[in-house]
């Protein structure tokens, strides 16, 4: 039996108290930081960044703001992927030839690399997964893991208004026990309603003796704050595990597994510079059974394990840090003019719209309503003007159709200019 609450009941869109507190300030004495002053500081570092992007070389007339959605590939994250498909392209585990032992030692390594991108540790413990994607792997982990570590009348604390792939398969992990007599409380995890991020103080008043295990988003995909997960950590104590919807937040800005303190990391190869159908499952091992996919293990995706292995060294390459600022600057540029146009709704935080805020600005996305113009045909009018933005409900759970917003999302090749040039084009719509 699942018991769950209406999420339509939840205050979760933090547009509609526009009043409420900050959430998440800095350091009061701290100077915020001049966005301007960012993207002057980083150019030269980005310029030539930007060049190694094909598909954005060859349209220099548009400008892609979808990232969020999938990431454009870097050349040597295509080099590799020629280079391996021309030159040691076989199964892995599956022979003895040079070939296939090369392949063997790709997917392998490629384990390693994961665990070293994310700062793992304790590497010797854990395990990484490769799956087609974030739904794919976080399902993973509540159909394979997740009911051998619950029994009767255990409960899961799980978001209702993040993606709906991390939402969904912890319902059907619950429904598909309950057939098992086995009955599990699925509680929402609360948010704040003036900020979009998690609520400490009302999880701590929801956490109990039978709480069981937590899933939490690391960046939120349409309101674009850092959700802070490393506080729910303090809320749930040591033995309970944290499953990270790391989606929008890995190659987007340093993540590490040993500061957050979770369990299970979740992302999608094609959000981080690597080719589509390609992910992996971080598993710390801390607790529960050993993370082990169901069923029978076939020919894995070499392919998208050669991209990612490449996208990864690129990224290290690049500097995450340096990526974060970045497309953190851009996106304060961004929200600060949209702020300036009564047009316009943004949603998430309020208070975190202008440039000089001491507010957590916005992580490479920004989501936004006009108030006259739907969606749909302000997506379609963008692209008239050389902008790809993404333009509907971007599968948020519990919400419909008719709530659809425009989502600008930034990555490392995206330039000053062109939100200069995307703000003169919504400012004319006004």
């Amino acid at each position: 039996m699942t018991e769950m609450t209406d999420p339509a009941s939840n205050p979760t869109d933090p547009a509609s108290n526009p009043t409420d507190p900050p959430s998440n300030p800095t350091d009061p004495t701290a100077k915020p930081v001049d966005p301007a002053e960012e993207l002057t500081e980083l150019a030269a570092w980005q310029r030539p960044l930007r060049a190694q992007f094909p598909i954005i070389a060859a349209h220099p007339d548009l400008a892609y703001l979808d990232s969020a959605a999938t990431s454009q590939k870097p050349r040597p994250v295509l080099d590799a992927v020629q280079t391996y498909l021309t030159t040691t392209n076989a199964n892995a585990g599956r022979g003895s030839y040079p070939w296939a032992n090369t392949t063997t030692a790709l997917v392998e390594n490629t384990r390693v690399r994961v665990k070293q991108f994310l700062g793992d540790p304790d590497p010797e413990r854990s395990s990484v997964h490769f799956t087609s994607g974030t739904t794919a792997g976080l399902r993973m982990i509540a159909l394979d893991w997740l009911p051998a570590f619950l029994a009767d009348g255990d409960e899961i604390v799980v978001p209702h208004a993040d993606h709906q792939a991390n939402l969904s398969p912890w319902l059907e992990a619950a429904e598909l026990l309950a057939r098992q007599g086995v009955r599990v409380h699925v509680r929402q995890l609360p948010y704040q309603a003036g900020s979009g991020d998690y609520d400490p103080q009302a999880l701590a008043a929801l956490v109990g003796p039978r709480t069981r295990f937590v899933a939490a988003t690391h960046v939120h995909h349409v309101y674009g704050v850092d959700m802070n997960v490393h506080r729910l950590r303090q809320v749930v104590g040591p033995e309970v595990p944290i499953c990270l919807d790391a989606a929008q937040s890995v190659g987007h800005l340093p993540v590490s597994v040993a500061q957050l303190d979770v369990d299970f990391v979740v992302f999608s190869g094609h959000k981080t510079m690597a080719l589509p159908g390609s992910g992996a499952v971080w598993a710390r091992g801390r607790h529960g059974p050993v993370l082990r996919p169901g069923g029978w293990s076939g020919t894995p995706n070499t392919v998208g394990v050669a991209g990612l292995a490449a996208a990864l060294d690129w990224l290290t390459a690049a500097g995450t840090d340096r990526i974060e600022r970045w497309t953190v600057a851009l996106t304060s540029l961004l929200t600060d003019g949209l702020a300036r146009m009564d047009a316009y709704e943004v949603l998430g935080c309020r208070t975190s719209l202008r440039a000089d805020t001491e507010v957590q600005r916005r992580r490479s996305l920004v989501t936004f309503r006009h108030r006259e113009i739907g969606s749909q045909d302000l997506g379609f009018i963008l692209f008239s003007r050389g902008f790809m933005v993404r333009s509907d409900g971007h599968c948020q759970a519990g919400r419909d159709a008719e709530d659809g917003s425009v989502r600008v999302s930034l990555h490392v090749h995206n330039t000053p200019e062109e939100i200069e040039e995307l703000l003169t084009t919504l400012a004319s719509l006004q």
